[in-house]
């Protein structure tokens, strides 16, 4: 069974801990919304376990710890390259399920391909996971259709308990996992290239309006651009930036010559899809998408990831029809 702290007490071994350890746990921040007067939940680092919100799904998901939004990789003159500082302290991120077996996804592209990234990897090695449970769904979650609704991969599991605190580092203690969802989804178990031709995608060129929303609020997207920033005052010195960059966002593809792979919306939102739950899973045997259903909530034009899983069996049957 797990143990039980008071509030207090916990809140005393963050602040005792704060110097060698950064906690980092979905927290409210008030007028920051999309719209005037609304908030958003979003990852950010944490002093007392008041912060955390326990009951709601951040808007926002962990990557930013691990992958920011904008990150100097080094400085550069005429003459050297320099390193920036980093935070010495170890990152302990409080995760619900799905978002651990997103960081499995963030590991397989930045650990397991071809090249390790030393950067996502100086960050990661040293991370501690504390698995948040999820008594019961929340609105547009799927992970018990992606399996991503239990884990056993972290390393303590804590949860809130009548204003108290109640910890498990020795997983003696069940924690609490969703078992249904409202949504549910069927990914086909074979995906033929041939459903490039669908007419279902032709939906997305007028309803997409291309803002990588769903991209930014995702945790498993992990595409970037690079950038070479140079001072005013000099233009030979400067520093190389890694932005975050969205596959639904125009000119993502363009290369030398002005070409475009994916020319319109409709291009862009197949790409994503068959990236998520396809191709993805041919390289690494998981999903790549882990059923957050972030992306469905933050939508500005209503565009369900999930329902867009469901047509993809009605969309094999009418491109192999036409074969």
């Amino acid at each position: 069974m797990g143990i039980t702290v008071s509030l207090e007490k916990a809140n005393s071994f963050l602040q005792d801990h704060k110097k060698e350890y950064a906690f980092y746990a979905p927290k409210l921040y008030p007028g920051t919304g999309t719209f005037s007067d609304t908030d958003i939940i979003r990852y950010g680092e944490v002093e007392s376990f008041d912060e955390i919100v326990w009951d709601q799904k951040s808007d926002y998901s962990f990557k930013e710890i691990l992958l920011p939004i904008s990150q100097t990789l080094f400085y550069f003159t005429e003459e050297q390259v320099t390193m920036p500082k980093t935070d010495a302290r170890k990152p302990v991120i409080f995760l619900r399920s799905c978002d651990i077996h997103a960081l499995k996804r963030l590991d397989q592209i930045y650990l397991e391909n071809k090249f390790e990234d030393p950067f996502y990897k100086a960050l990661r090695e040293n991370l501690i996971v504390v698995l948040m449970g999820c008594p019961s769904s929340f609105d547009t979650c799927f992970c018990v259709s992606m399996g991503t609704n239990k884990t056993e991969d972290y390393d303590v599991y804590v949860k809130m308990v009548d204003g108290a605190i109640v910890y498990d580092e020795k997983k003696e203690d069940t924690p609490e996992f969703v078992e249904e969802n409202e949504y549910k989804v069927n990914v086909p178990d074979s995906i033929p290239a041939s459903i490039k031709q669908s007419k279902m995608w032709d939906e997305y060129n007028s309803r997409c309006i291309s803002c990588g929303r769903c991209n930014f609020a995702c945790p498993t997207c992990t595409c970037f651009t690079m950038q070479d920033i140079f001072y005013s005052d000099n233009a030979k010195v400067g520093e190389r930036r890694r932005v975050w960059a969205s596959c639904e966002v125009d000119d993502f593809d363009t290369i030398a010559g002005g070409i475009k792979f994916r020319k319109t919306k409709g291009d862009r939102m197949r790409y994503r899809v068959m990236h998520k739950v396809s191709d993805h899973k041919k390289r690494f045997g998981v999903h790549m998408c882990v059923g957050c259903g972030r992306c469905d909530a933050i939508c500005p034009e209503y565009i369900s990831f999930a329902n867009c899983i469901n047509k993809l069996e009605d969309a094999i049957k009418e491109v192999e029809t036409h074969e």
